[in-house]
């Protein structure tokens, strides 16, 4: 297997025979799988968790639960859309699991990069670090991807108005920080 990743157009064939042999259990073929998507399951869970630790940590369970779930992957959905989703509930879980609320928030300037080349992403992962935890979960799953806020609310066990209050409450502080 080639380790380049291959263009857009190409990817979901090559994701697919990829699945089919790491369903197989070929663990050549998964972990060809974890490279190709690593960089995107890191960059979800640091901007949900707000630490790179925890984000590692994440991304490792992430991919932990892939190899365990990958055989309930019918093809019906695109491979990303589905494995997004299994980072986002993984991403949550591990750090429901983690320390308490005040103890993971850390100062913007120990911030880590994310791993991306964009600076409009680095900037904004630096600020989304300053922004309280619920809060910025909120505003990650909303506003960078795309859920809506009765999902969210579903997601985090909170009331989809609790959603909307902190999502209002996140782009109040960053326009504040901007």
């Amino acid at each position: 297997m080639s380790v380049l990743r291959p263009p857009q157009s190409e990817l979901r064939h090559f994701d697919s025979l990829l699945i089919t042999q790491a369903k197989q259990g070929d663990k050549a073929a998964f972990h060809e799988l974890y490279k190709l998507h690593h960089r995107r399951v890191y960059a979800l869970c640091f901007r949900l968790a707000g630490q790179p630790d925890l984000a590692e940590e994440a991304t490792q369970e992430t991919f932990v639960r892939l190899w365990q779930k990958l055989p309930l992957f019918d093809g019906q959905s695109q491979f990303s859309t589905w494995l997004h989703s299994l980072t986002v509930n993984q991403a949550l879980t591990t750090i429901k699991k983690q320390k308490s609320f005040w103890a993971r928030m850390i100062p913007a300037e120990h911030a880590a990069e994310t791993g991306g080349t964009d600076l409009h992403y680095e900037v904004l992962d630096k600020l989304l670090l300053r922004l309280p935890e619920r809060a910025r979960m909120v505003f990650v799953l909303f506003a960078l991807e795309g859920y809506q806020h009765d999902e969210i609310a579903r997601r985090l066990n909170i009331a989809p108005g609790t959603s909307k209050a902190q999502y209002h409450r996140a782009k109040q502080l960053l326009q504040e920080m901007i």
